[in-house]
C-alpha cells in the first residue's frame, strides 16, 4: 500500500492551490515581482471559437432587423422569475449597458463596454452593479437565438439603446463590432482599497479637490461607476457632488453639457431600487453558493423581487412616467422643492416637498399606488451647480434638443472605447464623422514605394533618427480603446509634435525631411515615417548579415488640426518609454512597470517587449542619445549583443548615482557599459531572462532579426484595422 492511502478517507485527494484558490500564489509570496498576467491578457487558448473564428464575418449572417425586433418584444415580456417594473425592462436594460460602457476611463482606455467584460469578476460582482445579472440572464435567450453571430459585448450595448428606442427616444445610431473575451481583465487597475465602498478620501489627495484624484481612476469609490448617489463619501451636498461629477465624467471623456444631458436622460427612464434592509443580501455572484448558478445577491426581503428590490438602496423613480422618454425630470426637478429624507433601506434621498399625486409614478406592481419620487444628490448637482443649471434649464425649454443632445451623449458613451469608425459594422453605423473617433482620412496606395524608400536613401537621415520617429508615432497606440498609432501622422500635429518623449527638435528636423519626400511622391507622410523606420530596420539586418523585407503595407492617411481633439490627445502622452530607455521623471511605481503597462495596451507580449528592447538598444535608438543599455560595440547593426553582453557572466553589475548602474568587467573592474532599470530587469526577472538567455544563444542570430521584424510590424500596424 502506498503511504499515501493511509488514512486516505480523511484527505483532500487534490492539491490545494493548484487548482483552487485557497493556496498562495506567486505574487503572495513576493508582492513586489512583476506581474507578466498582464501580458497573457485575452490569450487565444482561453478562446474555445479558435484561432480562425472572424467575428466580422459572422456578424454579416446576422439579421439585424430580426434582432431588434427580438430585443423590442424582451422590454415588454416580463418573465415571473424577475419580473420587469411597470412591465417594461427599460430601465433596467439600459442600467446594464451603461455600467457596462461607463467604467471607460480616458487616462488609459481601460474599461467600458467593448469587450463584455460585465459577465466576469470584478465588474460582475460590484457592488454598483447588483441586479445585472439579472439583466442578462434575461438576455441569455436572445444571445442563444443568435449564438455567434452576435456577441455579449454588442449585445449588452444594443440592448440599452433599443431599450430607450422602446421608450420613446430617436436615438443616433449604432454600431456592432466589440469582440468577448472569455476571461477576466486582469490588467485594469481598479483602485487599491481593500473593501467596496470605501471612502473616497482613499483615492484622493485631498477629497475637497476631485482632480487629485487617484490617475487613471475615474470613479470616486471601489465598486461604483460613477458617484456615489447619496453624496461624497454617503453625505448629501449637492454642490460637492457636483464637482465630483464635473472630474469623474471628465475622466470618462464628457463634458459639461454631455454630462447633464446623461445625468438627466439617463434618469428620465426606471427606477432606483431601496425597499428593504440592503445588509440582507446574499453574496455577490463571484461568491454566492453553487446553486445560485452565477446569480447573486439573494434577496430574502419579502419576494425578493418587484417591489421588494433592493440594488442602490435609495428607493423611487425619478419621473412621472418612468418608461416614457419624456422631458418629466425637469418638469420635477425644477417644478418642486426638495428635501433630504432616508429611503426604507437606509439611505439618503431627495424627496419633492408637497407633490401633487398626479405627478407621482405608480407602484411597479400595483399602478392604483402612487408613489413619492425621488432624487439623488446627483440630481441635486443639476439643479444647484450653476453651470448645470443653465444647461438643465435650456433642456428643459427645449426637448428636442435635449433628445437630441442626450441621444448623441449616449452614442459617444456607449462607442467611445471602439475606436476609429473603421471597426464600425452594421446598417445604423452613423454617416457623420465626429472628433472623438480620432477621424484619418483614407490614405493613397497609388503610388512606388520603392521610389519612395529610393527617397529615403538618398535623404541624409540617420538609421536611429529614421528608426527612432517611426517608433514614437507608433507607439501611442493603445488596445484598450484602440486609440493612437502611426496612421494619421498625428506625430506632426499638437500636442504630439511638443511631446517631450518625441524630441521636439530632433523630430521637426526628420518631419521636415520625410514630408518633403511625402510631397514629392504622393505617398502620404504617415505612410513614410513608417517606410522610413522599416527602411532602418533593413540597413540594420543587413549590417549584422542578414538581408530582409520588413513588410509594408500603403493606405494610411493624414489627419489634419481639425480632426484632432487636442486635449484629448493629452492623456496619449507617454510619461516613460522602456523601449528607448526614457523616464520623465520618478514615479511611485518601478519603470519596469511602466513598461509592462505600456506593453500591454500596445498588445504586445512579453517575448515582443524582450525582443524588441533588445533590438532597440542595438540601434541607438535611446531618448536624446544616452548611451544607457546599448551593449554593442556595433551600434546599429541589428544583432545579439545585448544579451550577449547581458548575460555574460564575465561582467558585474553594479549601482551608481542617478539610478544608473554599471556594468564592469569582472576580473579588471573596467566600466564597460552603463544601464538602467529597464535593461537589468532582462537579466534579473526570471522571465525576461529565459527570453534573454535565447536570444543570446550562438544560434539565435538569424531568429531575433525575424522576431524583431515580426514584432516591430505589429507595432506598425497595431492601428491598421483595415488589414484585419
Amino acid at each position: 500500500m502506498d503511504g499515501n492511502e493511509t488514512g486516505s478517507a480523511g484527505k483532500c485527494p487534490v492539491m490545494h492551490g493548484g487548482n483552487t484558490s485557497s493556496g498562495k500564489s506567486n505574487s503572495q509570496w513576493w508582492p513586489n515581482a512583476l506581474n507578466f498576467d498582464i501580458l497573457h491578457q485575452h490569450d487565444s487558448k482561453t478562446n474555445p471559437l479558435g484561432a480562425q473564428f472572424n467575428y466580422r464575418e459572422e456578424l454579416k449572417k446576422l439579421d439585424v432587423e430580426a434582432l431588434k425586433q427580438d430585443l423590442h418584444a424582451l422590454m415588454t415580456d416580463s418573465q415571473e422569475w424577475w419580473p420587469a417594473d411597470w412591465g417594461h425592462y427599460g430601465g433596467l436594460m439600459i442600467r446594464m449597458a451603461w455600467h457596462s460602457a461607463g467604467s471607460y476611463r480616458l487616462a488609459d482606455g481601460r474599461g467600458g463596454g467593448g469587450t463584455g467584460n460585465q459577465r466576469f469578476a470584478p465588474l460582475n460582482s460590484w457592488p454598483d452593479n447588483v441586479s445585472l445579472d439579472k439583466a442578462r440572464r434575461l438576455l441569455w435567450p436572445i444571445k442563444k437565438k443568435y449564438g455567434n453571430k452576435v456577441s455579449w459585448a454588442d449585445l449588452i450595448i444594443l440592448a440599452g439603446t433599443i431599450a430607450y428606442e422602446s421608450m420613446g427616444l430617436k436615438t443616433y445610431g449604432f454600431a456592432f463590432g466589440r469582440e468577448d473575451i472569455w476571461h477576466p481583465e486582469i490588467d485594469t487597475y481598479w483602485g487599491s482599497e481593500q473593501e467596496w465602498l470605501a471612502q473616497s478620501d482613499e483615492r484622493y489627495d485631498d477629497v475637497e479637490d476631485p482632480s487629485t484624484m487617484e490617475n487613471p481612476l475615474a470613479a470616486v469609490q471601489m465598486g461604483l461607476i460613477y458617484v456615489n448617489p447619496e453624496g461624497v463619501n454617503g453625505k448629501p451636498d449637492p454642490l460637492k457632488t457636483a464637482l465630483h461629477v464635473r472630474e469623474t465624467f471628465a475622466r470618462m471623456a464628457m463634458d459639461d453639457e454631455e454630462t447633464a444631458a446623461l445625468t438627466a436622460g439617463g434618469h428620465t427612464v426606471g427606477k432606483t431600487h431601496g425597499n428593504g434592509d440592503a445588509s440582507l443580501l446574499g453574496p455577490a455572484p463571484e461568491a454566492a453558493p453553487i446553486e445560485e448558478q452565477g446569480l447573486g445577491w439573494r434577496n430574502p426581503t419579502g419576494t425578493g423581487k418587484g417591489r421588494d428590490t433592493v440594488t442602490s438602496g435609495i428607493e423611487g423613480a425619478w419621473t412621472t412616467h418612468p418608461t416614457q422618454w419624456d422631458n418629466g425630470y425637469f418638469d420635477l426637478l425644477f417644478g418642486y422643492d426638495w428635501w433630504i429624507q432616508k429611503s426604507p433601506a437606509g439611505a439618503w434621498q431627495w424627496e419633492p416637498i408637497g407633490i401633487r399625486e398626479e405627478d407621482m409614478p405608480v407602484d411597479v406592481e400595483d399602478p392604483s399606488i402612487r408613489c413619492k419620487p425621488i432624487m439623488t444628490d446627483a440630481d441635486m448637482a443639476m439643479r444647484y451647480d450653476p453651470i448645470y443649471r443653465k444647461i438643465c434649464e435650456r433642456f428643459a425649454s427645449d426637448p428636442a434638443y435635449f433628445s437630441e443632445t442626450f441621444a448623441r451623449a449616449w452614442f459617444k458613451l456607449t462607442h467611445r472605447d471602439m475606436g476609429p469608425k473603421a471597426r464600425y459594422f452594421g446598417p445604423d453605423v452613423p454617416q457623420e464623422d465626429l472628433i472623438w473617433q480620432d477621424p484619418v482620412p483614407a490614405g493613397s496606395t497609388d503610388y512606388d514605394v520603392e521610389a519612395v524608400k529610393a527617397r529615403i536613401a538618398q535623404s541624409g537621415l540617420a538609421l536611429d533618427e529614421m528608426v527612432s520617429t517611426a517608433w514614437d508615432s507608433a507607439r501611442t497606440y493603445r488596445g484598450s480603446d484602440m486609440r493612437g498609432g502611426a496612421n494619421g501622422a498625428r506625430i506632426r500635429l499638437a500636442p504630439q509634435k511638443d511631446w517631450e518623449g518625441n524630441e521636439p527638435q530632433r523630430l521637426a528636423r526628420v518631419l521636415g525631411v520625410l514630408e518633403g519626400i511625402a510631397a514629392e511622391t504622393g505617398a502620404s507622410v504617415a505612410d513614410v515615417i513608417v517606410l522610413a523606420g522599416n527602411y532602418g530596420i533593413e540597413q540594420a539586418a543587413l549590417a549584422a548579415g542578414f538581408p530582409v523585407a520588413v513588410p509594408f503595407a500603403p493606405g494610411r492617411g493624414d489627419a489634419s488640426d481639425e480632426m484632432t481633439d487636442t486635449e484629448s490627445f493629452d492623456v496619449l502622452e507617454p510619461l516613460a518609454d522602456g523601449y528607448r530607455n526614457w523616464l520623465k521623471k520618478d514615479y511611485a511605481v518601478s519603470t519596469e512597470e511602466l513598461m509592462l503597462d505600456r506593453t500591454q495596451l500596445m498588445g504586445l507580449t512579453a517575448n515582443e517587449m524582450t525582443v524588441l528592447v533588445g533590438g532597440m538598444r542595438v540601434l541607438g535608438t535611446n531618448h536624446g542619445g544616452t548611451p544607457h543599455g546599448v551593449l554593442t560595440n556595433r551600434v546599429g547593426a541589428l544583432t545579439t549583443d545585448f544579451f550577449v553582453n547581458l548575460t555574460d557572466m564575465d561582467n558585474s553589475w553594479h549601482p551608481a548615482e542617478g539610478g544608473i548602474f554599471e556594468i564592469r568587467d569582472r576580473r579588471s573592474g573596467e566600466v564597460k557599459w552603463t544601464a538602467t532599470r529597464m535593461d537589468l530587469v532582462f537579466g534579473s526577472n526570471a522571465i525576461l531572462r529565459a527570453y534573454s538567455e535565447l536570444y543570446a544563444q550562438d544560434d539565435s542570430a538569424e531568429k531575433f532579426v525575424q522576431d524583431f521584424v515580426t514584432a516591430w510590424t505589429k507595432v506598425m500596424n497595431a492601428d491598421r484595422f483595415d488589414l484585419r
